[in-house]
């Protein structure tokens, strides 16, 4: 058969999970069996990772946005159709909440005959007006209808979007987002990066990767930390990731008189490295699909203490490889931490197990999973 052209649409190309799922996707599909397309936002910090991809064809799209304005997304839906256009795909594959609407709508528009969107969470949350939260319910639903199949990255996204209705079980595969375990289960450089940030060298640290937006409760690791050292006077915090909140971050942990123990650093790129110098890792998020964070700190045999949320619950294993909380739980989380911080065996239990039934994270089986689920369609529809 010819090679069958797969063309990838995502909001925004930031630095998140859902954004490096998809470039590593793009970037591994064996360009023997597939023509490969990438759609998103002419803007980005991943966007020159993008360009730089080898046998790829990039659309930045000049209206797509994450924000919702009627008039830009009518523009970049069009500029959608102009890209599917001009490829002429014979699956569309879609990422993220507004480029899942826009994108799957552009794609039924100009007659793809495959559609596929992965769901990396939902567009429609807790944090939201229950109206705004039914219009992107009923967005979804009309979506669904186009959709030839869905990919979800966790079990706990899968049962939700079959309690709502938005696809039968024949029609979702589980596939999870897949890092590069091999990087992680080798982790090191941590002694650099806590001379690089002015961390003693035997001090606890406790650290957390997050954009700094509502739904990951960036405060609540200020307050875990504020608890913490109470009980480990010589703990060290750091909160990687960057974001809209970062001055109430700020003046938060200034007011905790935590400003030479809780660090900021912005986005950093050397995870491997940070999670070679951490102690623990945290989660604070309200809600969250299954961020890839925790995924790489139990590949990195680093002990999680993180709120159940969402499907956190399918790699941090309460008591075998870290500790499950109540969401909005602080004190007990903060808890469970310090115990790790003071207890050298409990720490070595933890992170023995850390690094067992991971192998479906890793990111050779996603793609080939996804390479495999695009062709088993494809046949479906005589195109193979």
């Amino acid at each position: 058969m010819s090679r069958l052209r797969v063309f990838h649409a995502i909001t925004m190309l930031e630095l998140g999970g859902a954004q490096r799922n998809t470039l590593d996707t793009v970037a591994r599909l064996d360009r023997r069996r597939f023509e490969v397309a990438l759609a998103c936002a002419d803007r980005g910090e991943l966007l020159e990772e993008a360009r730089a991809l080898p046998a790829t064809s990039l659309f930045p799209l000049r209206h797509l946005r994450r924000e919702v304005n009627p008039p830009a997304d009518l523009l970049a839906w069009w500029e959608l159709r102009r890209a599917i256009r001009t490829f002429q795909p014979h699956l569309v594959h879609t990422h993220s909440s507004k480029a899942g609407i826009l994108g799957r709508a552009a794609a039924r528009a100009e007659g793809v005959p495959l559609v596929v969107h992965s769901i990396h969470g939902f567009g429609f949350g807790p944090h939201q007006h229950p109206l705004v939260r039914r219009a992107f319910q009923a967005a979804e639903r009309r979506a669904a209808a186009w959709t030839t199949a869905f990919i979800a990255v966790s079990r706990a996204n899968l049962e939700e979007g079959l309690g709502l209705g938005l696809f039968t079980r024949e029609k979702v595969h589980l596939i999870r987002s897949g890092i590069d375990l091999a990087a992680f289960r080798q982790a090191a450089g941590g002694e650099a990066v806590r001379a690089e940030l002015g961390i003693p060298a035997t001090a606890p640290l406790v650290v957390q990767v997050a954009c700094f937006k509502p739904q990951k409760a960036p405060e609540r690791f200020v307050e875990l930390a504020r608890r913490v050292v109470e009980r480990v006077p010589s703990a060290y915090f750091l909160l990687v990731g960057d974001g809209e909140r970062r001055p109430i971050l700020e003046r938060q942990r200034d007011a905790a008189g935590l400003s030479g123990r809780l660090l900021l650093p912005g986005w950093r790129r050397d995870i491997p490295a940070l999670l070679a110098a951490a102690t623990v890792l945290t989660l604070t998020s309200g809600f969250v699909v299954l961020p890839r964070a925790v995924v790489e700190a139990v590949a990195a045999g680093v002990p999680v203490v993180a709120m159940a949320v969402d499907g956190v619950g399918e790699v941090v294993r309460d008591g075998i490889n870290g500790f499950l909380v109540a969401e909005g739980d602080v004190e007990t989380q903060a808890a469970r931490v310090a115990a790790i911080l003071t207890d050298p065996q409990l720490r070595e239990a933890l992170a023995r197990r850390a690094g067992e039934g991971l192998e479906a994270f890793d990111r050779e089986v996603m793609v080939a999973q996804q390479e495999a689920l695009y062709l088993e369609l494809a046949c479906r529809r005589g195109l193979c």
